[in-house]
């Protein structure tokens, strides 16, 4: 594993109410180059706080593997555009390592 020193790649966590939604958001994310890849894991339980109720829905959570640069000017509004909820997960943390031929294929994709 190679240490990336300066935090400028990220994962974004994303959840969607549908497999459907999931894709076409994942699939602008990749045509834009704001993406180098997106994984779909079907079917987790999200229980959360919303307008004074606790709600149990079944999403879809996205994976999505990115440059730091681009998630605020870019990605979120992009996500923001096509997301149904009125305020879409899109967290994001800092890839603090990983090797060094993934990274650069994160950097080879994406736009700079």
């Amino acid at each position: 594993m190679i240490e990336n020193q300066a935090p400028q790649f990220i994962l974004v966590m994303i959840t969607a109410p549908s497999e459907e939604t999931a894709r076409e958001i994942a699939q602008a994310l990749l045509e834009k180059k704001l993406a180098a890849c997106v994984n779909l894991i079907p079917s987790i339980r999200s229980l959360y706080s919303w307008d004074g109720a606790v709600n149990d829905d079944n999403e879809i959570l996205m994976i999505v593997k990115s440059r730091a640069a681009l998630f605020e000017s870019h990605l979120v509004p992009a996500v923001q555009q096509l997301h149904p909820y009125d305020v879409p997960e899109i967290i994001a943390v800092p890839i603090m390592m990983g090797s060094q031929s993934y990274l650069d294929w994160i950097a080879e994709v994406t736009t700079a």
